[in-house]
Order: C-alpha cells, then structure tokens, then sequence
C-alpha cells in the first residue's frame, strides 16, 4: 500500500491481511454518507451482526426468521444458533478478529446462522457459489489466504479438492452431517450466548469475489458500515419492507444480490424469509402460494419463464416483485403485469458496491427503464472525454454514494473501475429528461446470460486446455430467454474433427472444470479468430456478426 488505512474508529482486527490489501484511498471512488441523515448517523463502530440479528432477536425473539421445507427458525433460535458456531469459531477452529472464513453452501438457514457467526467474531466472510469447482476454489483460498472453510456436507467434494491444491486451505468442518467431527456436534455443547466483537465500522466483514474479463475474479471488499448503508439505501428507500412481510427468491445468498435480499434486507426490516435451495418454476410458485410469500426476489429469466404457468394458478400473496442481475426487457414487465397485476421493481446494483444503486419502485416505473437513482447514491452518463453525457445520449454509467468499489490486492483492476470518484460499472446507459436510466449494453467483455456474470477469458483457459484445440474466443450473444449466452468459437488443429460429438464434448469438459454455468450453449468452429494488425482478437466484430443475425 501506498498509504496506511485508519478505519473510522480502532480496528478490532488482531489479523491485518484484509486491511493491508486494501487499495490505496486515493484510488477509491469517493464516498459519501451525507446524502440521507440516517447514513450519516451512522456510529463508528458497528457489528452488522449486533444490529441485523442480536437487536431484532432482543425485540421480536419468537418471530420467524428463517425457514425452509423442513425448519422455521425465530429470531431467538437464529441468534442462539450463530453465537454456538461462533463459539466452534474461536474456541475449536481458531478464528481471530480479521481472519477469513470461507462459507460455501446453498440457501438454507445454517449457511444465515454461519454467516451470521462469521460477523459475531469480527471474521471476514468469503461466500462461495455452490457451482463451483475445485480450481476456482482453491484460487479463492489462495488468494484471501483462507485456512477454515464451513460448508454444507453435501457440497464439500470440491472443497476437499481444493483443500489437496491450497498453500493455506487447513480445516474443513462440515454441517447437515451427523458425524462427530460435524458443526452440529461441535455446536451441541456450545453456550447460546456470544459476546460480538465490537469491531469498527470500517473493518472489512466481506470479500466477496465476481467474475471479471481477465480470466480470474476479482475480490471485492466491503465494511460493516456498507452492509448497514445497503440496508439503508436499496432496502430502506425502494423496498421497503414491513415487518410481516415474508422475502424467498432464486439468487445464490453467495451472490450480494441473494445475501441483500434475502437475508440482510428481511433481517433489516424484522421480517421473515424463506430460504430456497433447489427449486424448478413450478415448485417455486407453491412454495410462493404455500407458505404466503409477499416479496420476490429473482432475475428477468424466471419472470419469463414463470408467466405462462400463472395461467393456471395465481399468486395472491405477492405484493412486491424485485428483479436484477440483468436488463429486465420491457415485453417481459408487461408479460408479468398483464398476469399478475403486479409491477416489477427492476434495478442494477455491482458487487464492486454491494447491491443496488439504480432502481425503480412503486410510483416511479417507466416500463423498459432501470429506474432512477437510489436515494443516498448519485448517478450519471460519462462521454468519452469523462463528462456528464446530455439526456439522450449513450455514455458510460458511473455511480458514487455510500458504497464503493474496493478490490482487493488489484492495482490495476482498481485504476480501471475508479475515475475522478466515479465508479464506472461496464455498463452503457442513457439518462432520460426525467432522470431515468436506461440500459443499453456492456461496455466491456462481461458476459450476463440469466442473471449470472460470466468471464468469457476463463471459459477459453479453460477450452484451450482441451486436445485439439488451436485457439478460441468466447463472447456473449442476443438471447430472448437469458439475455446473452455464452458462445464459443473454436479453431481446431484438424478441422476435420469438427462435428456435433465435439461440440458436446467441449462443453462438458468446460462443465466438469469450472462451473457449469459457465459452460457454452453454443459452440461454432471457425478457421481463425478476426484479429488486428497486432494481434489482438477483434471480439467487437464476432458480437456484431451475432446482433446482426439475431
């Protein structure tokens, strides 16, 4: 670092790593907490924990908090439950204030009651997607120099793996498993008391990891204040919940989007949430009817796909649709209205700045738009020169407010995020006269297909790595369902190969290697990449090959 960093308030941290890679403050976007009296309220020193869990336990303790299809949990038995692993935290595994600890599981109430722990002992929370496989864990491992790791038992293959590959992956302890070496066993002679660390505002609580366009992801890093500044901001002015509401949605709690809104936006407001951890369409809409749901949250693509099935069975218990993760189309607002009666409240938030920071809600929707600016952020339209774009015109969208991006340990990637206190999200937007945003495409190679970033530099690695393959490029193509999917367009060493057998096998060994997700939906074989005169492929030209022939 080029600078020290002094959080607002001492550091409770005795591990230093987090702060020490953060970057520079002057290479911050600017950050600002005076444009809502309640941001600037807030103290120095704050436990997201204390506030989202211990107070609301102390206020409502039999009011349920998590749920699934086979535990309800109030906030009294939540709060018992993180201060037991938070004691199998420090007492059994080590854990000191500023270590990392890696959390990996699907939705359900013991990765909220984990979570929760990590919080309680001023630990750093590193959330993994359940789709992940083992090189890209054992990367983040590395890279956050994570030793303890809680994961679900059935998830915990691939962490194993990554664990025989890591300088600094140590212990595993493993939940849902009966064993004795088992969190619940651990847990049982725990007390149900805890004394949270009385960490600073400013001490880093989350690293939370994105896909990016240079192949590995990108570590973004945020404080106990950012989580009670979203809460604030994207929950407290847009969604605002009421305490008998009842939140479920499809995003992975490992994505910032799924953990705002489905654990620390109910928390916030006193509410309940039902956690989802496999769903189809179908069964997405009984859980809606069966247990009451009045808040949504999930991306464009299931909006799309669950429309047609409300011909048969309405959902009179939503009174709140939320919708991000990518452009939600003006046919499939309408599509879900003309179903349901019920408006979308669609949004663009980063993990760069935790959640939201354009929205729209009740009052305020153009059909088509994103929305306006989330009250205590500012958002405008860059021109290439770096100034405010006129209404109308396409620029690049840059945000600043509250939150902001930090990555970890990334000069480079930092300097190109940041510019004279903006942070320039890869999007490009057009500001209306009346303030509203409105999307009109990425600005660089990220790749959005349902809801999911995708880096197209990663899945190449990864196809490069396959026998035969001389060279290819990964790009994001028009989709009416998902947005964009992933395409590849390979160069063989014998273009004789080329044939449906291997395009099935090219995407299966990109499934069996990183996460399948990932993998292309569309494989065509070429015989060279479009490339400059120095060499660089021409990705720009592939793309528009493909929004012409779509």
């Amino acid at each position: 670092m080029s600078e020290p960093w002094a959080p607002g308030g001492e550091t409770a941290h005795v591990d230093h790593f987090a702060a020490e890679n953060l970057p520079p403050k002057s290479t911050w976007a600017e950050i600002d907490y005076t444009r809502l009296p309640e941001l600037a309220a807030l103290a120095d020193r704050i436990n997201c924990a204390t506030e989202l869990l211990d107070k609301k336990a102390a206020a409502h303790p039999d009011r349920v908090a998590l749920r699934d299809n086979a535990v309800a949990w109030s906030y009294g038995a939540l709060l018992a439950q993180a201060n037991r692993i938070a004691h199998v935290l420090t007492e059994d595994l080590g854990i000191q204030p500023g270590n990392r600890v890696l959390l990996r599981s699907g939705n359900n109430p013991m990765y909220a009651a984990c979570w929760f722990a990590a919080m309680k002992v001023g630990a750093v929370a590193v959330a993994s997607m359940p789709l992940l496989r083992a090189r890209e864990l054992s990367y983040m491992a590395d890279f956050a120099r994570i030793s303890v790791a809680l994961c679900d038992s059935k998830l915990a293959g691939e962490l194993n793996q990554a664990r025989a590959n890591s300088k600094y992956l140590r212990d595993i302890v493993c939940f849902h498993d009966p064993g004795a070496d088992g969190l619940e066993a651990r847990m049982a002679g725990k007390p149900d008391t805890f004394d949270n660390v009385d960490t600073a505002a400013d001490d880093v609580c989350i690293i939370a990891f994105t896909s990016g366009t240079t192949g590995q992801p990108k570590a973004c890093m945020h404080f106990h204040r950012d989580v009670m500044a979203v809460c604030l901001t994207s929950c407290g002015h847009t969604i605002r919940p009421r305490a008998d509401d009842i939140f479920t949605g499809t995003p992975p709690l490992a994505f910032t989007y799924g953990l705002g809104g489905l654990l620390l936006f109910p928390m916030y407001a006193g509410a309940s949430v039902l956690l989802l951890e496999g769903y189809t369409p179908e069964s997405l809409i009984t859980a809606i009817n069966k247990h009451k749901v009045t808040v949504l949250f999930t991306a464009p693509t299931m909006y799309r796909t669950l429309t047609p099935l409300l011909r048969e069975t309405a959902l009179p218990s939503l009174r709140l649709c939320n919708s991000a993760g990518e452009v939600l189309p003006k046919a499939t607002w309408e599509a879900w209205h003309r179903a349901t009666g019920l408006t979308i409240y669609d949004g663009i938030g980063a993990t760069e700045t935790l959640h939201n920071f354009i929205a729209s809600r009740d009052g305020d929707i153009r059909p088509g738009a994103t929305g306006q600016t989330v009250p205590g952020y500012e958002a405008t339209v860059l021109d290439e020169s770096g100034n405010t774009a006129p209404p109308g015109v396409i620029g690049r969208l840059a945000i600043r407010g509250p939150t902001g991006c930090r990555y970890m340990a990334s000069p480079e990637r930092q300097a190109s995020y940041v510019l004279q206190g903006w942070n320039l999200t890869g999007d490009s937007y057009l500001r209306d006269e009346d303030g509203y945003f409105w999307y009109q495409s990425r600005t660089d190679d990220l790749i959005v297909s349902a809801g999911y970033n995708i880096s197209g530099p990663e899945i190449e690695a990864v196809l490069l790595e396959f026998p035969g393959v001389a060279d290819c490029v990964v790009i994001g193509c028009p989709d009416a369902r998902r947005g964009q999917i992933v395409k590849a367009f390979v160069v063989l060493q014998d273009p004789g190969h080329a044939g449906p057998d291997l395009v099935q096998a090219l995407q299966d060994h990109v499934k069996a290697t990183i996460a399948p997700y990932k993998y292309p939906r569309a494989v065509e074989f070429i015989d060279g990449l479009p490339r400059t005169a120095t060499g660089k492929v021409q990705r720009f030209a592939l793309r528009d090959r493909e929004t012409a022939a779509s």
